[in-house]
C-alpha cells in the first residue's frame, strides 16, 4: 500500500470517528493500559474503541493524537507487518507526536502480535479488538507476555438493549404502564439477542442469519481450513437443539456420523474447539462429573440467542435458559456450573453458594415440585446462600427445607442484580 493512500486513510478515520455517534456501555479501563477488546463478530468491539476515543477527546486530547486504523477495510486486504510499519512512518510524517494506536480486528494481519508488542515495549498506548478468542488468548499468554489486559466483549445486556431502544427507566416505572412496555421488550430480546446492530431493524432475523454465515464460513471454516464443513454444520445444530442437556465428545461424534456426515470423535473436539474460539458457544461442566467427563460432558449454550434461534423452532424454552446461561456466564466464567447427581440442578456457583433453577412456568404443582426438591436437595450436600427460579413471568418466595428460594420473571432477574 502507498503512503498518501495510508495518509488519506488515517484522516479519513479520523473524521469519521469525530462524527460517529456511539451509546456508551459501562466499561472502566485502566489509565495508560494496553488492552485487547474480544468477542463475537459485531458484538460491539469496534464500539467499544469508538467509546474510548471519544473519552479521550472529552478529557482534552486532539484528535490528531489518535491512530486508528480498521482492518477489515477492504483497502486493508492482504495486508502484512510492512504495512503496519509503514502506516506508524505515515503517521510520524504527518504529526510530530506519539500516538494512541487503535487497531480494530487486527488479527487478520500475520504478525501483528510482534508489532503490538515492539510498540508496548516503546511505551505507545494500544487499543485493539478482535475475532478469534483461542487465537488472542494464546498470543497474550505468549508473544505478548502481560503486557495488555484482555476484555471479554458480550452482546448488550438487556439494560443496554432498552437503553439503546430509547427506553428510560424511571424511578418507580414497575408500577406504570413502562413495564408492559418493558415485558415485551423482553420477548424481543429473549427471541433475538443483543447485538447491538439489530436495534431499530425490520427484519432481523435475516441480518443474524448472514452474520452467522459470515461467522461460520469466515472465522471457522476458511481460518482453521475445514473440508468436511457439512459435519460442522450438523454439529452446530445438534449443538442448538441440545441446550439444556449435556452431551458428550462421543456422543456428538455418533449422532452426526449417524446422520452420513462421517466425523471421529478427535475431529468433533477439534471443531467445538473452533466454535468455541470464534465465540459462537460456551461450555460448562457437571460440577460432580469424574476427572475424565469433566471436559467431555458439558451442556452448551449459544453467545447469543438471535443465533441459538435460527436453529429452533418452539425454542421459548432453550432461550429462556440460554439467557440466563449468558448472563451467569459474563459474570462468573469458569467458576459456572450445572449439578447432576441423582437430581440435576440447571445452574450452580459454589464460590458463592448459588443455585438457579430456569423453568418457562411453573403453574402446575408437578413442576414446582420438582424444582423446588431439587434445589432443596443440593442444598443438603452443599448449603446454599442463594436460591432462585427464573420463569418467563412469575414471581413469588417460597420456603422449603429452611432455604428461602425466589421465583423471579426474567425480564426483572436480566435488570436487576438477585444474585452477589
Amino acid at each position: 500500500m502507498e503512503k498518501q493512500e495510508i495518509n488519506l486513510l488515517i484522516k479519513e478515520y479520523q473524521q469519521f470517528i469525530e462524527n460517529v455517534e456511539v451509546m456508551p456501555r459501562p466499561i472502566e479501563l485502566e489509565a495508560n493500559a494496553n488492552y485487547i477488546f474480544v468477542g463475537l463478530r459485531r458484538a460491539g468491539k469496534s464500539y467499544l474503541l469508538y467509546q474510548t476515543i471519544k473519552s479521550l477527546l472529552k478529557s482534552g486530547r486532539s484528535i490528531d493524537d489518535i491512530l486508528f486504523v480498521n482492518f477489515e477495510d477492504e483497502r486493508f486486504i492482504e495486508a502484512d507487518t510492512k504495512d503496519l510499519n509503514r502506516i506508524m512512518e505515515c503517521y510520524a510524517e504527518m504529526y510530530d507526536r506519539k500516538p494512541i494506536v487503535f487497531l480494530d480486528e487486527v488479527q487478520v494481519v500475520p504478525g501483528w502480535q510482534k508489532f503490538v508488542r515492539r510498540l508496548a515495549d516503546q511505551k505507545y498506548l494500544i487499543y485493539v479488538s478482535g475475532s478469534n478468542a483461542e487465537m488472542l488468548s494464546n498470543e497474550i499468554a505468549t508473544t505478548l507476555g502481560g503486557r495488555f489486559i484482555i476484555h471479554e466483549v458480550y452482546p448488550y445486556s438487556f439494560a443496554e438493549f432498552l437503553a439503546a431502544s430509547q427506553i428510560n427507566l424511571k424511578k418507580n416505572w414497575e408500577y406504570s404502564s413502562l413495564k408492559n412496555t418493558v415485558v415485551r421488550q423482553s420477548d424481543n430480546y429473549l427471541q433475538f439477542g443483543g447485538l447491538p446492530e439489530i436495534i431499530g431493524k425490520a427484519s432481523q432475523r435475516p441480518w443474524i442469519s448472514s452474520l452467522y454465515q459470515k461467522i461460520f464460513l469466515g472465522d471457522i471454516v476458511t481460518r482453521y481450513a475445514i473440508r468436511n464443513d457439512n459435519a460442522l454444520r450438523l454439529i452446530v445444530k445438534k449443538l442448538a437443539e441440545s441446550v439444556m442437556h449435556p452431551i458428550s465428545y462421543n456422543r456428538l461424534a455418533n449422532i452426526v456420523s449417524s446422520a452420513g456426515k462421517k466425523v471421529s470423535v478427535s475431529t468433533t473436539i477439534e471443531y467445538l474447539k473452533y466454535l468455541s474460539a470464534s465465540w459462537l458457544i460456551f461450555g460448562i461442566p457437571n460440577y460432580v462429573s469424574a476427572l475424565t467427563e469433566h471436559e467431555s460432558i458439558k451442556k452448551y449454550y449459544f453467545i447469543d440467542n438471535g443465533i441459538l434461534q435460527l436453529f429452533l423452532t418452539d425454542a421459548k424454552t432453550r432461550l429462556l435458559e440460554n439467557i440466563v446461561a449468558i448472563n451467569l456466564y459474563k459474570r462468573y466464567g469458569d467458576e459456572l456450573f450445572f449439578y447432576k447427581k441423582n437430581i440435576e440442578v440447571d445452574f450452580y456457583v459454589p464460590n458463592v453458594s448459588l443455585a438457579i433453577q430456569v423453568s418457562y412456568n411453573i403453574g402446575s404443582a408437578e413442576t414446582i415440585d420438582r424444582e423446588v426438591k431439587a434445589l432443596s436437595k443440593l442444598h443438603r450436600a452443599f448449603p446454599l446462600k442463594h436460591c432462585l427460579i427464573v420463569t418467563y413471568n412469575e414471581e413469588k418466595t417460597i420456603q422449603s427445607d429452611g432455604l428461602e428460594i425466589e421465583i423471579v420473571p426474567v425480564w426483572k432477574w436480566l435488570l436487576y442484580s438477585l444474585y452477589p
